[in-house]
């Protein structure tokens, strides 16, 4: 006789799918009788990523890389390696298994691999689909890698960066890691490099030494230097025939060289040029044009004549703000599409058939994600602020939708939203109220602010915890300082702003009601074994959540301050955050070990839904977009919409 097959799972698995037995109807097993061990787990799945931008520095370009096939772009911010397709903005790949900060990346002739360099002097070789598996690993140079390229047959890489001694360059097999040359001309950091892509075989190197060097091979060994430069070179590049190169500079020149001999042959027009400092520089697929960055806010594009000279085509401007970071620092020509990349991190996207046509702009957070907000919009907006004083909105399924503008760029700890107001606390002891519109008001309240809650049905009611105690606020007026005598770490005020819950170093919940401007000890709740983090009241108010520094979090009846779920201890290290579902049935958890789990109330806490390594660093912040979706933000600078099915 045939016999059911039977799929055996833990039952602490989060949630399950019956799967029918393929001889269910000749067995004596009813589906009514199959027990979770035969049951599949549903998991959630990320449905929407909104990229970080690139990372930046002033005064130093940074090299951006295409596909070879496709319209996908390579950058890097902080350990992250980010692949973006450019015709869609939402399509976005994130690999963060870097153990310092990611500085370059390219991928491969073939577009299969992608090389990654790093401020340790490591190159990391991984896939570029799927699961990004790694390949290799070598330690390249002693110190940061500024440049990385492919021989156009896919077996060497060449690296360029500083270091000690002569290692400012190296060419390697990239499958076993053997030197394939040695090279030899520069004494300070090399900033950039290019292999010719055609044979005979070229490495071409420039750095702050002023230097253009050219390199035979394989093995390569040092040919020629140039020495045209008064200032640090940025950039070189090889022209897709291999028939020049071009090297530009912070002297605001753009020299071009014979791809064989290395002989100069040309250069870009000086009348024309740029007036600040050329960072990158980028070739069209047909060799016959070049892009230009520069940090006088433009970029232009020039067409090479056969003789090497170059004539200014168009200028390209694509400011927004008029200040530094609308400086240029990065570009790349990506079949029709001619990128630029601001000091700001702002992604402009030029077509290079129509140079008139408005370039699309894209953008992210630079750093540290810690708050989010959800408008009630239609579509829904995403409001998302770093500590570097950024504030962007998001709109799902579309993504990037601008940043707020405001008067004061001060850093932002925390924020707030309602309506049409933003409310966010810094680091300037002030606590600031921003309209939509940009008109913002603030008050100063004395102490640093670490932590604000708002009272969401009477939004001028907002209660502020400061070292010492609590400072309670009425619009942009202080209302009272209040010395509760212990030191608190969190608080929550109840949406019709008759309650208060204040929570402390020691692990106690304070629950006050508010009366005008005085706050009243109503109980003391103890559950928690560490300092509290984070509270917040569920959207029908009948329950709070609470959690602490030793990954701990629970579920309280607010009428009776009963524990309503408790044993919520599956993170591995402090919460900062949590969101309730708007139905009152779901609430997530993020933290510092870099997870999201999700709690279903009607469910005990063993069929919980977890996101691991939803952020690189931690995660910041949470908040439901819906009953089925939440967002979360955290230290890679990313925000992320996750699809709870």
């Amino acid at each position: 006789t045939q016999k059911p097959f039977l799929l055996s799972l833990p039952i602490s698995s989060p949630s399950y799918l019956l799967l029918p037995s393929p001889t269910l109807q000749d067995s004596s097993i009813s589906s009514r009788q199959i027990s979770p061990s035969l049951c599949l787990p549903i998991m959630p799945e990320l449905a929407e990523t909104y990229a970080c931008a690139p990372s930046t520095e002033r005064g130093r370009g940074i090299l951006i890389s295409g596909h070879p096939k496709s319209n996908s772009i390579l950058y890097t911010n902080n350990r992250s390696v980010l692949i973006l397709n450019l015709d869609n903005p939402l399509d976005v790949s994130v690999y963060g298994e870097h153990a310092y900060q990611a500085t370059v990346a390219r991928f491969s002739p073939n577009g299969e691999w992608i090389a990654s360099g790093d401020a340790s002097g490591s190159v990391r070789i991984w896939g570029a689909y799927n699961d990004h598996v790694l390949k290799k690993e070598f330690k390249v140079l002693t110190g940061r890698i500024d440049d990385l390229q492919w021989s156009p047959d896919g077996l060497r890489i060449v690296a360029a960066g500083d270091g000690k001694g002569k290692s400012l360059v190296r060419a390697f097999m990239w499958d076993s890691g053997t030197n394939v040359g040695e090279f030899d001309g520069h004494s300070r950091r090399v900033l950039s490099c290019a292999f010719k892509p055609t044979r005979p075989f070229r490495i071409v190197t420039c750095g702050e030494d002023f230097l253009v060097n050219f390199y035979e091979g394989p093995p390569f060994k040092f040919k020629l230097s140039h020495r045209d430069h008064s200032n640090f070179v940025n950039c070189v590049r090889f022209s897709p025939d291999g028939s020049k190169y071009i090297s530009v500079s912070s002297d605001k020149k753009g020299l071009i060289f014979d791809g064989k001999t290395a002989e100069k042959i040309g250069e870009l027009a000086s009348g024309e040029g740029h007036k600040g400092s050329i960072y990158a520089v980028s070739w069209s697929p047909d060799s016959k044009q070049v892009f230009t960055v520069s940090a006088d806010k433009s970029a232009k594009v020039w067409e090479i004549s056969g003789d090497g000279s170059g004539k200014l085509k168009k200028t390209l401007t694509c400011g927004e703000s008029g200040g530094v970071d609308d400086m240029l620092v990065g570009c790349l020509w990506q079949n029709d599409h001619l990128v630029t990349v601001s000091l700001g991190g702002t992604i402009s996207i030029f077509s290079a058939s129509d140079l008139d046509k408005s370039p699309v702009q894209i953008s992210g957070h630079l750093k540290n994600v810690t708050s989010l907000a959800v408008l009630n919009s239609v579509p829904k907006t995403i409001l998302s602020s770093s500590y570097d004083g950024l504030i962007i909105r998001w709109i799902q399924g579309t993504g990037y939708n601008g940043k707020l503008q405001r008067k004061e760029t001060s850093q932002i700890k925390s924020l707030a939203a309602i309506d049409e107001e933003i409310v966010t606390s810094g680091f300037d002891n002030k606590i600031w109220r921003v309209k939509l519109s940009g008109d913002s008001d603030s008050v100063d309240i004395g102490s640093q602010p670490k932590d604000f809650s708002l009272a969401l049905n009477c939004p001028e009611l907002v209660l502020v915890t400061i070292d010492s105690g609590v400072v309670m606020l009425h619009g942009t007026k202080v209302v009272s300082i209040i010395n509760l005598g212990f030191p608190v770490t969190a608080s929550a005020v109840a949406p019709d702003g008759s309650e208060a819950i204040i929570g402390g170093q020691d692990g106690k919940l304070h629950v006050y009601s508010i009366r005008g401007d005085t706050l009243t000890e109503e109980a003391v709740l103890e559950k928690h074994r560490g300092a509290i983090t984070v509270i917040d009241y569920s959207p029908d108010t009948s329950m709070f959540a609470s959690g602490d520094s030793n990954r701990e979090a629970v579920i309280w009846d607010r009428v009776s301050r009963e524990v309503k779920l408790k044993n919520m201890l599956y993170h591995t290290a402090r919460i900062n955050c949590l969101s309730w579902s708007p139905d009152n049935r779901m609430i997530a958890t993020g933290s510092l070990d870099t997870s999201i789990i999700v709690y279903e109330l009607d469910k005990p806490v063993s069929s919980r839904m977890t996101i691991k390594g939803a952020h690189l660093g931690g995660v910041y912040g949470l908040a439901f977009v819906d009953d089925c979706s939440v967002a979360s933000s955290g230290e890679d600078a990313c925000v992320r919409v996750w699809r709870l099915t």
